[in-house]
Order: C-alpha cells, then structure tokens, then sequence
C-alpha cells in the first residue's frame, strides 16, 4: 500500500465519527444466518472443522413445522444453520438458485423499531416488519430490510431478554463439542455484486444506512495479468462493522467475482473475515481439521516481507518461515501489521469462503497482498476450468 493509500485510510477512519450519520446506532453483528441443504449436517461441519460449539436449535421438536435452526457459537460469533422441511417452504427457491448461503446478516441495535422505520422511510425495502417475540425469558424485537440481492440485514434488540438466543428456541445440548480453534469476532463481511453496480450500493449504504466510505480500490490497484477488480470499503460510525463491496473490472478473464456471481447467480456475501489472536495455533488447528486453504504464495513474497516492513518501527513477532510453511501473508499501514490466509470455497458451487485474520494494529485490508491473493484464486480457477 503507497503512501497516500494510507493516508487515505487514516484520514478515513478519523472522518468516520465526523461523517457518520447518527440515525441507526449498531452495537456489533448480533448473528449469521445461512440457508443450508442440510443444517445438521452443516452445524456438524462447522462444529468439526471450525471448532464451534453446540449452542441453540428450533425445529419439530420445539414446535416450529416449517424450518430447522441449529447455532451454533465460538467466542462472539454466532451462526444459525437453516434448512427447510418441507417443498413449499420459501426457503428452498434460496437454496435451489444460489446453493448454501449467507441470507442474514444480524446487527444487534438498542432499538429495531426505529432502525426499521429509518432505513425504511430513506428507501430500504423492507424484509421482516418490527416483530415481538416472546418467551418466558423475555422478549426480542426484530425487523429487517434487504440489501443487495436476496442478502438481509436484520435489526436485533435483545435489552429485555435473558434466555440463550432467541424465542422459539431451546437450548442445543450435544455430548460433541471439539475444542475451539481460536476464533473470536466477525472483523468484515464482503459482498459481491454486478457490473456497475459498487457505487450503487456504496450511495445505498451511506443514504439509508449511514455508513461511510472510507477505503477505496479500482481495478488499477487490484489486478493481475488475467483479472482485476473494484472495491469499496464501508463503515457503521463506530466502525465495529465493515461491508467492503466488490464488482467485476474488465480484464483478459473471468475475475474471481464473475465466477462468484455466475455460481451464486446473483449478489451476495462473498467471504466473511474472522479474527483470532493467534493466528499460527488457528490455521495448525483448521489445517489439521481438514479446512482447505488457497496455495501459498511464493517464495519470492516471503524474501520481500522484511523489505515491506522495513519503515515501520514494530518488528514482526511471528517467524517468517513458520507463515510461509502456513501460507499466512502479511501486510502493514502506518498503524501496524495484519496477518491474513484465505480458506477455499467451503462448498461445492465456488461462492462462500472464510478470511481468518490477525491484526497487529493495523487497520486496512490486506492491500498488499492483493495480487499474491488473486493469483492463487486463479490458480483454482484454472483448475475449475473457470478462469
């Protein structure tokens, strides 16, 4: 990342608490919810090879006919597996069309009432009316707008329950829980959608939701020999949430999002970014349990690290040859340095992948590992006979 790409960062993410609108406050990410095939086979997977933990589930046996939710929970993230029981179930168009998916995105809110009324009336299309549910826990309201494509952004006020996740749902005893692999928060979640249409969603974003753009790269930054494309990096106020937005750039091949969009047949969550403090013990742990990750960089992208770092006054705690024997790269700003690995696709259309990310006070992306980080996508692309 140049100089000014830096500045650019700083500079936007001291202007976020100036810029921000102040109308729909956002605590954190409350829950993600997929539509899935399968979801106990799903929520096995996520806890077998993730490391996560039995947490909730609502299905026959709690009375709900239609669907079957299994959480499941690591640390602060939580992860709702939903698969339909029966063919008339809307839920299956999702499934049928875009495969195993993200279709929420949960943000927790001190009032889902007035974040609905909001977005809403500044243009949002409305998912889920203000809804109250109740137990003898207490209560939950929620309501929901939709963003790009069929993905939904859903507003969680909890401040008056007590119970383990939500009304209508028990608590997921289970005598298999593997040990956590050291995952903590959901740092970013990245969205893809079509051609021309980033800077629509970007104006989305900042009209009906407040967020500012604060990070920035067209496809003169972000590009191979073979593809490119465009992001833009938005930002609650707090900046406790992050949706980069990726579009296709033109270039001599199919890019990464092509693929994406031609497999998910439309808009949605490309990859979800979750940092752990410990990212060698993290990716030891998912390697040994099976999770697949992109190839390792060269070992010319390894020679070059201790020049990248060189004007920075930190020192690189973690050992050079260790991250490279992982494939984990690394990057650095003006704040500090991140550390960064990729999983692949972690289903078999080439849609949703997970970002396992470290950050030793910086703050950006991963901007200069782009080009080593696409290269290795259209390694698997090449493979796939999509490139």
């Amino acid at each position: 990342m140049s100089k000014k790409e830096l500045k650019s960062v700083d500079y936007g993410l001291e202007k976020i608490f100036e810029d921000a609108q102040d109308f729909l406050p956002l605590l954190g990410t409350d829950y993600v919810e997929f539509y899935v095939g399968n979801a106990k086979q799903a929520a096995h997977f996520y806890k077998s090879a993730f490391g996560f933990q039995s947490y909730a589930y609502k299905g026959l046996e709690t009375g709900c006919k239609e669907y079957a939710s299994y959480v499941v929970v690591q640390d602060k993230i939580r992860i709702v597996l939903t698969t339909p029981l029966n063919s008339k179930s809307p839920i299956n168009d999702h499934i049928v069309k875009h495969g195993d998916g993200v279709k929420v995105t949960a943000l927790w809110v001190e009032d889902a009432r007035k974040a609905w009324e909001e977005t809403t009336s500044r243009g949002a299309k409305s998912f889920m009316e203000p809804t109250v549910e109740k137990d003898e826990h207490g209560e939950v309201v929620r309501a929901g707008v939709y963003t790009y494509g069929e993905t939904v952004h859903m507003f969680v006020e909890r401040k008056n329950y007590s119970g383990a996740f939500l009304p209508g749902y028990t608590s997921w005893e289970s005598e298999y829980n593997p040990e956590p692999v050291g995952l903590k928060f959901i740092d970013h979640m990245v969205g893809n959608v079509g051609w021309n249409e980033m800077d629509v969603w970007v104006k989305w974003y900042e009209d009906v939701m407040g967020f500012v753009n604060f990070l920035s790269f067209d496809d003169k930054q972000i590009h191979t020999e073979y593809s490119a494309l465009m992001s833009k990096v938005m930002s609650n106020g707090n900046g406790r949430i992050k949706f980069p937005i990726n579009e296709p750039a033109e270039g001599k091949k199919k890019s990464q999002i092509e693929e994406y969009l031609d497999f998910y047949e439309g808009p949605g969550v490309q990859h979800i970014a979750v940092a752990t403090d410990d990212i060698i013990t993290t990716v030891s742990k998912l390697r040994a349990r099976g999770i697949e990750f992109l190839s390792t960089p060269p070992e010319e992208y390894y020679r070059a690290v201790p020049q990248r770092l060189r004007d920075h006054d930190h020192e690189l705690a973690e050992d050079i040859e260790t991250l490279r024997s992982l494939g984990i790269m690394i990057d650095a700003d003006e704040e500090g340095y991140l550390l960064q690995i990729f999983t692949k696709p972690v289903e078999d259309r080439p849609t949703l992948f997970f970002e396992i990310i470290q950050r030793m006070g910086a703050k950006g992306f991963g901007a200069g590992n782009f080009k080593a980080l696409f290269e290795s996508i259209e390694r698997e692309q090449e493979k796939r006979g999509t490139l």
